[in-house]
């Protein structure tokens, strides 16, 4: 038997956030042999249930976000100083500056998916990205193994800092659900473009958006408007046109599910964060995927989907493309994910670093 304590994440269940989805699935898709241990943060649960898909939770009094999750992550692995697990699965950088220390007093084999790039986001001060810098430079140094999660990473943590990691991305199935449709109305009767993210620059909502406000085809954009005053301008600029319906965040995956699956195209924005998870799970929905144009977006589609990098690319990449390309798209889509982005194979990728 084979401990593994999970340190970084808000907890399980899992309500929000790709590190979260993977816990979940991790824990629901482990071997007999595995029995992990899952730190959670006290403030997002207000039920504390003591076991969760066979995994032991801990709870910190700490939110798992923002600053204090350097302090969250030390602390859990001050914690697994004394609890001895055979591994500890860190994500996320956060608290990698106690890694040296820990790393002296511990024998567990530390394991660590560095996240994104997290110092490269928009969001963060120049300071906080300067810390972040220095946080995944000591993961790299510390940690036994390092996992990207996607190969443009994996590329980068070689050149950066002449190390190999291992390339393990997320699954998606989980996203299909096994619910009855037959009672189910369509959220509209006409055909609709589908976008799903967090409402943060990176994620190129604005050029989505323009792109959408100069034509015709219908746009809806599920996303966390109100979490920042970049939401909210983007909201009031362009709530006003009838083609562009913009939904509050949805965490219900069977509400999500028939929004994916009734949807004509996926647009995708994210220009930072390596595998995103949003993408890996619409692409088992068999439609054709419109992704901004960067190298993680291309790694996670094997450059097989259609790509844009202004609002005038996008336009035109709707406008043209015929019914014989989009399902070419939408099957080269289906096809890379059900290979590569399962949870059983996610799952077999982790529990061999163990």
């Amino acid at each position: 038997m084979k401990s593994v304590a999970v340190i970084g994440t808000v907890g399980i269940p899992s309500c929000y956030g790709g590190f979260e989805s993977l816990v979940e699935n991790l824990t629901l898709n482990k071997s007999d042999d595995i029995k992990y241990t899952v730190f959670c943060s006290s403030k997002a649960y207000k039920s504390k249930k003591r076991k969760h898909n066979g995994a032991h939770l801990i709870y910190l009094p700490l939110s798992a976000n923002g600053v204090s999750s350097i302090f969250y992550d030390i602390i859990s692995l001050i914690v697994c100083i004394l609890k001895r697990p055979d591994a500890v699965l860190i994500l996320g950088v956060s608290g990698c500056i106690f890694l040296p220390i820990f790393r002296f007093l511990s024998r567990s084999k530390i394991i660590t998916n560095i996240d994104g790039l997290e110092w490269k986001r928009e969001k963060w001060s120049l300071w906080q990205r300067k810390f972040l810098k220095f946080s995944e430079s000591m993961a790299v140094k510390y940690s036994d193994i390092i996992i990207s999660d996607n190969q443009a990473i994996t590329d980068y943590v070689l050149s950066e800092y002449k190390v190999e990691s291992k390339t393990i991305a997320y699954g998606g199935d989980h996203a299909i659900r096994n619910i009855d449709e037959r009672n189910e109305k369509p959220y509209v009767d006409e055909p609709y473009s589908l976008g799903l993210c967090r409402i943060e620059p990176e994620n190129n909502i604005s050029l989505i958006l323009n792109a959408f406000s100069q034509i015709e085809n219908k746009l809806i954009f599920v996303g966390n408007w109100q979490s920042s005053d970049y939401g909210k301008q983007l909201r009031e600029k362009y709530s006003s046109y009838s083609n562009i319906e913009l939904l509050d965040p949805i965490y219900d995956l069977d509400k999500l599910y028939f929004l994916r699956k009734n949807c004509s195209f996926y647009i995708h924005g994210h220009s930072a964060g390596g595998t995103n998870p949003s993408l890996v799970e619409m692409m088992h929905f068999k439609h054709p995927i419109f992704a901004f144009d960067c190298n993680f977006n291309r790694f996670s589609t094997d450059n097989k989907a259609f790509y844009f990098k202004s609002s005038d690319e996008l336009i035109k990449l709707l406008s043209v493309q015929d019914s014989s390309s989009l399902m070419a798209n939408a099957t080269s889509m289906h096809e890379i994910a059900a290979k590569v982005y399962t949870w059983e194979n996610i799952s077999k990728n982790y529990e061999a670093l163990y």
